[in-house]
Formats: structure tokens, sequence, C-alpha cells
């Protein structure tokens, strides 16, 4: 029998109060790994195509690796998986911290909603039993509020999962908060869950994830934390405060973008104030996610001159770069603040930051004028401003409110030609890494079924196979529920040695890139579905160095992606022009029905 799993998911119907188990078949767990492997099949078998993203149809899961919970060697994430109201198309978003694993201890694999609960509800699994309960008291508060209330009400070792209000109010930036600052950010996921009614999810349970062999995983673990905590860059995120800690060596030498995507490392006044030593006199005390020996996160002191509380959350490098480098700001606490608004309302900071540079740049250019912004000067490094409008955007008011669904979404609102400054890949503001500097990034960003993301790998030559190699790999390890860091770094070998031992299905490194290829299908197959090419996406030249910079560490450089798009695609046996997978490789894969269903 196939371990590491709890062999049940929950279907949820917010609109009739009904709530239905199901336990998926091993060939299920075996294929896809969970996460959004699992969350994919469930939402293509189960979901018609053309649903409003918005609407009771859509269907939104909470979804755990098969290594989530285990001893896995940080084995803390769960994947949140929709139609994303920002692109129309595939959406997940992977969140560490405690509520993935406590999910699982709670008894269940994944849980499903569908429908529109006609009040606010939240879902509280305690040891196995599930029941909705009302919420009414709840919808306004923040995430920090809600967090407490619940564990108040419910206990303190409940775990919670929730949106504050920009999720309620449908922002389609709005992300979904576990544990206070841990963040399922992207592709607007909140905002589902808010359009559901649905406030959060309340978690706790004492289930032992079931292992087929706990000695050998032991000794697996064992042997891989020794060698991870010897690397280099993990002494790096140790002793440097994180993620954060690389802020100002990146902004530096051209790997955070500038200027909304349009200036470079000299037009930055001054890349020191974001020094790893500088977060670290500001950081109270190292964060760590579930039984997680790195301790990446921070949390930190109060601040001074500007008001985030004591026990706000340290922003990580993605949150410094957005609000940091590409609104040319480098006052740190500003950064702080802004990072802290974002986690109390429910906001992606990649995508925050992403659209306050947008409407800097259409301010600077007179496209907007302080008449529209209410009096705020949106000008290249006035953190002032910067925080302002954050804090408006999160709270969906006055010029807000137009920024809140992001920069695509902003620029159709604007006009005035400002969508020349709405820097997106289909409808997604891209990730902090530039693929002028890492030109790895440019294939993630264009063409994965959630584009503009620096988490799906790629290589940095336009070589189909080792596109292939590297995506198929990420699609995998991120579905299993394994922090990046320990798969990112150690190798292929490190998730296939430790889901043999935790499953009792032996995983060779090919069957791992297998059943990486067929999550990468059966998610390319939802958007294929959905009516979107990404040949067809939006890709801003400015990006990719189109036209080139002509001063800079990223000078002349540029990335032509179609042909990167193309050499992936005949790799992956996908259609060159449309990147429709095709029927033989479906049928491969193992997928009849969604062979079927796209060819007939």
């Amino acid at each position: 029998m196939y371990k590491g799993v709890m062999g049940k998911i929950l279907f949820v119907n917010l609109t009739t109060g009904e709530i239905n188990v199901e336990e998926p078949d091993e060939r299920t767990y075996r294929d896809y790994l969970g996460g959004y492997g699992l969350g994919a099949r469930v939402l293509f078998s189960k979901q018609k195509s053309g649903v409003d993203p918005l609407g009771p149809d859509n269907t939104l899961g909470f979804v755990t690796g098969v290594l989530t919970g285990t001893p896995a060697l940080l084995g803390n994430r769960y994947i949140v998986v929709a139609k994303s109201p920002l692109t129309g198309g595939w959406g997940d978003a992977n969140s560490g911290g405690d509520f993935g694993p406590y999910l699982k201890f709670a008894g269940y694999d994944a849980v499903f909603f569908t429908g529109t609960s006609a009040k606010p509800v939240y879902l509280h699994i305690n040891e196995g039993e599930a029941l909705l309960k009302d919420a009414s008291a709840l919808w306004g508060k923040d995430a920090e509020q809600t967090d407490d209330i619940l564990k108040d009400e419910l206990g303190k070792d409940v775990r919670i999962a929730c949106i504050g209000p920009s999720g309620e109010k449908l922002a389609r930036l709005a992300c979904i908060m576990n544990d206070k600052g841990r963040a399922a950010g992207r592709c607007g996921l909140g905002a589902v869950m808010g359009s559901k009614n649905l406030k959060a999810i309340a978690v706790y349970g004492t289930k032992a994830v079931p292992l087929a062999d706990d000695v050998k995983v032991k000794a697996v673990k064992k042997e891989q934390q020794t060698t991870l905590l010897e690397s280099r860059f993990v002494g790096m995120l140790q002793k440097g405060g994180g993620t954060s800690g690389f802020t100002a060596g990146m902004t530096g030498q051209g790997e955070a973008p500038i200027k909304n995507w349009g200036g470079n490392p000299t037009d930055m006044p001054d890349v020191s104030t974001f020094a790893a030593d500088k977060i670290l006199e500001l950081r109270e005390k190292k964060y760590s996610c579930w039984r997680c020996p790195i301790g990446c996160g921070g949390i930190m002191k109060a601040g001074t001159e500007y008001s985030y509380p004591a026990g706000a959350h340290k922003p990580e490098y993605e949150t410094e770069a957005a609000f940091g480098g590409l609104c040319l700001n480098n006052n740190l606490e500003s950064v702080i603040m802004a990072g802290h608004i974002c986690n109390v309302y429910g906001l992606d900071t990649i995508s925050a930051g992403g659209t306050i540079a947008f409407a800097i740049e259409c301010y600077e250019n007179g496209i907007i004028t302080k008449k529209d912004t209410g009096g705020i000067e949106l000008t290249w490094g006035n953190h002032k401003a910067i925080v302002e409008m954050t804090e408006k955007m999160a709270k969906r008011e006055g010029f807000g409110d137009i920024l809140a669904d992001g920069v695509k979404a902003a620029a159709e609102k604007i006009g005035k030609g400002s969508e020349k400054y709405a820097m997106h890949v289909g409808g997604e503001e891209p990730a902090m890494h530039d693929p002028k500097n890492s030109p790895r990034f440019a294939s993630g960003y264009a063409i994965d079924a959630a584009p503009g993301r620096h988490t799906q790998g790629g290589a940095n030559e336009i070589e189909g196979d080792m596109q292939k190699a590297k995506n198929t790999y990420c699609q995998a390890y991120n579905a299993t529920g394994v922090c990046m860091w320990a798969a990112g770094m150690m190798g292929e070998n490190t998730v296939a040695e430790m889901l043999s031992a935790v499953t009792g299905v032996e995983y060779s490194v090919e069957k791992l890139l297998e059943a990486g290829e067929r999550i990468s299908n059966i998610r390319q197959a939802f958007n294929v579905r959905e009516g979107i090419n990404p040949m067809e996406r939006n890709f801003p030249g400015r990006i990719f160095g189109q036209p080139p910079l002509s001063e800079g560490p990223t000078a002349g450089k540029s990335v032509d992606v179609k042909p990167r798009a193309v050499e992936y695609f005949k790799a992956m046996d996908w259609d060159e022009n449309t990147g429709k997978p095709s029927k033989a490789k479906l049928i491969e894969m193992g997928m009849e029905d969604v062979a079927s269903e796209l060819w007939g």
C-alpha cells in the first residue's frame, strides 16, 4: 500500500453545505505526487472549461504533497489551486509554515471547495471531523486578527489559512495567508476564496502520516540534512537573514529588476541599505517553517520610522526587490511596512510591488496625476507614497481600487498609453529575477501554465531536452510538498530517494521526471482547454531586453523567448504554435481521458 498519504480528500459544496470524503486510488498519488499534480488532476476531471474564476463553479483546492508532514527534509509545503482570476487559466500558489502538515495530521491530503456560501463561513477540521461554521464575525477582520480569534476559540494548537480584507473585496492580487506571515501568494487565489464567502480553514489533528520504512526514512533524512547544512548557500541563508540577505548583491549585479524593469543598478541611489547586516539589525529572531533546520524567515522588532509592530514578519527577497529597486526605493523600513500591510490584508507582495511601480511610471509620465491618486505623489523612490498607496490598494480605496486587480486590469481602466508600462506575462506580474541577467527564468515566465513564476526551473541555453529536464523536475518537487531549498540545491536524487523511503514505491530519477512531465502536461492541458495559447501571451519586450539596455551589468543583453518556447514544446511533444500536448504523449502519460477531451 502506498504510504506518505492519508488516503482521503474532502469535497465541500459551499452552496449546499454538503461535505463528502473521497479516497483516491494509489495510482493517482503515485503518478501525481499530491500537491498541484493532484490538484490539476481533480480540477481537470471535475470542472468544466469556461467557468468564471470568481463564480461558484470554480473549484478551490488546498492540497498537500506526498512528502508534506513526513520526516522528509523541509516537507512543509501546501499548494492552493484554482482557475486564476489574474490570468484566466491555471492558477497555483505555494506556501510553507505549519498549515500543510497540520492538514494531513487532521486526516486529509486535500480539501476542495465548490459553490458559494450565502454567508461568510470557515471550515473547521478537527481530528478528521469537518464542519462549516459561521464566520460573519470574522468578515472584515485582517489575517492576523482572524488567526488570533480562531485560536482563542478553537485552541492555540489549531493552524489557520485565511484571507484578509483584500480577498473579501475580490482584489485579483489577493493571496491566502497562514501562520501570520506565510503566503500562498500568486495567481490571485485569495479573491477566489473571497468570492466563495470562505474566510478561513482551521485544522488540527494528531494523526501520524504513515511511512513505508520509518528507520530508512530517518536515515535518509539524517544524511541529506547533513549535506544540506554543510552547503555554503544554506550557511549564507542562516547567517545573512534569509533571502533578504541577498537583496543588495542581487540588485547591484542586475538580477533584481529596476525601475519597473526599465532601469539598471546605476539608477538606484544606494543598495547598501538592503545589506544583510541592515535587516539583521531590525530582526528580533529567526522564524522557521514546520521542522525546518534552516530558519530563513524572521520576526521583526517594532519599527521606528514606520509603525509596523513587533512580531511583523521579515520581508523576503522578492518583497524587498518589488517594493525596493523596482520602485527605486531604498528605504528599508518602508519595504518592511509595505510587506506587513500585504500580509495583514492578504495581498501578493510581488504583484503589489509591480503594480505600484507601474503606477509610478504612469505618474511620472503624466498619464495619472495627483487628482487621480488623491494627492499622493507617486514618484520614483518616494517611500511614503509607496506605503500609502500600498495600503490604499490593500483596502481598495481611492486609486488603490484601480490598482488592486493588477497592472493588466489597471492599464485597461486607465488607458492613455499606460499599457506600455504594464509589465505582466499573460496577466501575472513577473517575479523579481531579470531574464537579461539570468536567461533561465525566461522560459518559466513565458510558457509555464502559471506564467511569470520564478520557481519552475529552466535552462541557461536554448536546449529543449535540458529545459524539459529542469522544468519537469521542478514540477515534481513542487508537487511533493518539499521546499525548494532542499530540492533545488541537492539534486533530483534527493527527492527520489526520500519518496522511495516514505512511500514504499521505488522512485528512480527517471520515474520522478516522468511524474513531473505528467504534471506539466495536465496543467498545460487545463490551459489548452480554456483556450489559452502561451505563444499568444503578452511578452513585454522590456522584461526580456528588447531593446537591450545601454548601460549597467545587463547592457546589450536580451533573451528571445519564442525560440526557447519552440524548443521546449518540441521536447515535450507539444504543438510548436499552440503548446497543445500531442494525443500520443497524453496517452503515453496514462491520461487517456485528457487526450479524448482535447483531441476527441
